[in-house]
């Protein structure tokens, strides 16, 4: 696989039955590239290895006096430092594009499950988590992949040379054998605790920035409620608990190095005694002493990839965990891109909609409210509503939202998305200028002005002119912060609601579009969404009489079912638990106060002055 050629057309099906598991398909994915990368290590470090004993032979020359022995040991030094320098700078690149090519490959994996999961992968697992996955769990399992092809090198040449020594000169090679085993009876086993600590290190620096971020995002509020020092307070602790994370990290890994220093460092002093006295008594020459120093010295080196090997593999496995948790999660129903496309939905200006998981029907062209007895349910109908994976139960699947009598989940992904458009309560804004935001897929029914009018946007107009000198001529020029910060909730909610207005989808989905507004603003709003949205399906969600006025039709859900439907006015003045929900009366029998009347079109609630 060359760097060229990724992404990969198809990344293939992960086996998501263990973090292991996982890893032994990344790795059949490209045995190909993994065999180059060994080939080439296993090349480069023979080479090394190969050093002591031109060495040991030019000082055997050297000892003898042979101009023929050194002129044959600098040829033979040259030409394994070429050898060494071409495997070096090939294994480098070859370990380096595995790493890339696997990177990729979980990338993308993660990116279709995620695209595939929709809202519902948010509602499992929180989206910080989906992010350290895709980003840093990533860089570790490309670590594995790129240092296995070292690892295995080491072990095949280290094992080559350990056999030789001992063939060589048995008590030497024994001595040799053995302190390599002692270094790995030391080191290896603190590894895996080294990995603990340092995954609690990081656990407590994701809660300290979690912890600043908050405090940034509500700084207004903080200072509103003098709530700073709470909040410092909180960050000075969890400050402090990361610094004490990583000194506690950083102890072990210090007596990692050293003790890889120490042992080291003692099997070579015992092997240059016992060579010494070998030599002395004859049974070596200089130049084979020469040659085993050489080769304790190389043998150091595989020490160190073995270290390097564990650590990986002691990172990886977590973040493989992490991984298969995100990629191992299925929707509840088939994937609909498999299913062909068919006939367009019936209608496409304006379908209708059904839920039959709690009875609701939006009818074609009409402008519905819906008033949810608790928050939980709104947000799922929202989710149902927009083609999103209902939740399993009991590994079940739920019925699908029907768009016009067919289940969504029957339909191709891509048309259901085209058809219905979701405006979260939350909704967010990028960084750019306010011609960017807008800048969304269209029909071209409904102009920039027109949305932006309708979702009374003038003051947020104003606002922008008065931040970004270049909207003085042109509002669609004033630049919004990061998230809309600059702007207030209302501000953002109703520049949400233009963009949506904006795209003008065949079906609408919105829920509590004018929960951060003011009363006359939302009325504006009410008015105008019946007007602009003619001839559309749209569906809000939201318990607000102002909006609710403007509905055709109103639809009350209790305990995740409809419990009554109609006007406005006629819910209020006949059903005593619609009027506890939108009314907020703590009895559900509670009589239509004197001071509140019915509109005689639509029935509006008007709360007189003297209220």
């Amino acid at each position: 696989m060359r760097l060229r050629d990724l992404p990969h057309p198809d990344p293939g099906e992960p086996d998501t039955r263990s973090g292991p598991r996982f890893l032994l398909w990344l790795f059949r994915r490209q045995l190909r590239g993994q065999a180059k990368a060994l080939s080439w290590g296993v090349l480069h470090m023979g080479a090394v290895a190969c050093l002591p004993v031109a060495v040991g032979a030019a000082v055997q020359a050297a000892v003898e006096a042979s101009a023929a022995g050194l002129v044959r040991a600098g040829l033979l030094l040259a030409g394994i430092g070429l050898m060494m320098a071409v495997a070096d700078t090939m294994l480098h690149r070859s370990a380096i594009t595995n790493w890339i090519t696997a990177a990729t490959r979980v990338q993308q994996v993660l990116a279709r499950r995620t695209a595939h999961l929709g809202a519902a992968l948010t509602r499992r697992v929180a989206a910080g988590e989906v992010v350290k996955v895709s980003t840093g769990d990533v860089e570790k399992i490309g670590w594995l992949v790129e240092s296995a092809s070292r690892f295995s090198a080491a072990v095949i040449v280290a094992g080559a040379v350990c056999t030789a020594l001992v063939l060589h000169e048995p008590r030497l090679g024994l001595i040799v054998l053995l302190g390599i085993l002692a270094v790995m009876l030391t080191v290896f086993p603190l590894v895996p605790a080294a990995t603990r600590r340092a995954d609690r290190e990081r656990a407590r620096s994701g809660h300290a920035a979690e912890l600043a971020s908050d405090t940034v995002a509500g700084l207004r509020v903080l200072r509103g409620i003098g709530g700073e020092e709470l909040f410092l307070d909180r960050y000075r602790r969890a400050s402090e608990e990361v610094r004490a994370a990583s000194v506690h990290t950083a102890r072990m890994w210090s007596l990692i190095d050293a003790l890889q220093v120490l042992v080291p460092g003692a099997l070579l002093l015992v092997v240059v005694w016992q060579g010494y006295r070998l030599a002395e008594t004859g049974a070596i020459t200089p130049g084979e002493l020469v040659t085993v120093y050489g080769t304790v010295l190389f043998l150091l080196f595989p020490l160190r990839l073995f270290q390097e090997g564990a650590m990986a593999w002691a990172f990886s496995r977590p973040a493989a965990r992490r991984a298969v948790r995100v990629l191992s999660m299925r929707r509840g129903d088939a994937p609909a891109t498999d299913t062909p496309a068919g006939d367009d939905v019936a209608g496409p200006a304006a379908p209708a909609l059904h839920d039959p998981l709690t009875g609701l029907t939006a009818p074609a062209g009409l402008l519905t409210a819906v008033v949810c007895g608790d928050t939980e349910g709104a947000e799922g109908l929202a989710a149902r509503l927009g083609g999103h994976p209902p939740e399993e139960d009991d590994g079940v699947p739920t019925p699908s939202v029907e768009i016009d009598d067919r289940p969504a989940r029957g339909l191709p992904r891509a048309l259901v998305r085209a058809t219905v458009l979701v405006q979260d309560k939350d909704p967010v804004l990028l960084s750019g200028t306010l011609a960017e935001l807008l800048d969304v897929p269209a029909s071209g029914r409904v102009t920039p002005e027109a949305a932006l009018t309708a979702a009374s946007c003038s003051d947020v107009l104003d606002s922008l002119a008065h931040t970004s000198p270049e909207a003085a001529h042109d509002p669609l020029l004033g630049r919004i912060t990061e998230r809309g910060r600059s702007l207030s909730g209302g501000q953002r909610q109703r520049l949400a609601l233009a963009r949506s207005l904006l795209t003008d989808p065949p079906v609408l989905v919105l829920d509590e579009p004018t929960s951060a507004v003011d009363a006359h603003t939302e009325a504006r709003i009410g008015a105008a969404l019946r007007g602009l949205r003619a001839g559309r399906t749209t569906v809000v969600l939201g318990s607000s009489p102002l909006l609710l006025e403007h509905a055709d039709r109103v639809v009350l859900l209790l305990d995740g079912r409809v419990a009554a439907e109609g006007t406005h006015g006629d819910l209020w003045g006949n059903t005593p638990r619609y009027r506890a929900v939108v009314g907020r009366d703590t009895g559900l029998d509670a009589p239509v106060r004197p001071d509140v009347r019915t509109g005689p079109r639509t029935g509006s609630v008007h709360v007189e002055e003297n209220a």
